[in-house]
């Protein structure tokens, strides 16, 4: 009896290693999605402040876009159309980043939950262990 509880609790201390694994690599993918998050709320916000500035200028304005090291003459038209494509991708891959987001946060819960459901029966059998 001693020997199946033993090789019991170190099963159980295994499937605790391999989703405590499992849960710090699901916290690590919600830190880099928060970072990728942030830099594209940056340009996001980047992006918009140059759309009011374009619909500040009159039709005939000269704009220039940065292309290397050199500025290059742009339509004011095309300027603007680019601007609001870039605005539209960016957002569309903020609302992909919060979907993937959600389904981390839904795992990482998941995994807490088995944890600590390990945690516990390796508890309950090692005060098991020492009753007897």
């Amino acid at each position: 009896m001693a020997s199946s509880s033993t090789a019991a609790a170190r099963e159980l201390q295994r499937d605790l290693e391999n989703h405590a694994n499992a849960l710090s690599k699901i916290q690590k993918d919600i830190a880099k999605n928060h970072q990728v998050r942030k830099q594209y709320t940056i340009q996001l916000g980047e992006n918009e402040l140059v759309l009011k500035e374009l619909d500040l200028l009159k039709e005939d304005a000269n704009v220039y876009k940065l292309i290397g090291p050199v500025l290059v003459k742009q339509d004011l038209a095309e300027a603007n159309a680019n601007v609001r494509k870039r605005i539209e991708y960016i957002s569309g891959e903020l609302k992909r980043l919060d979907g993937t987001l959600q389904d981390l946060e839904d795992q990482q819960n998941s995994k807490r939950e088995t944890v600590l459901k390990l945690q516990q029966k390796i508890q309950n059998l090692q005060a098991a262990k020492s009753k007897s």
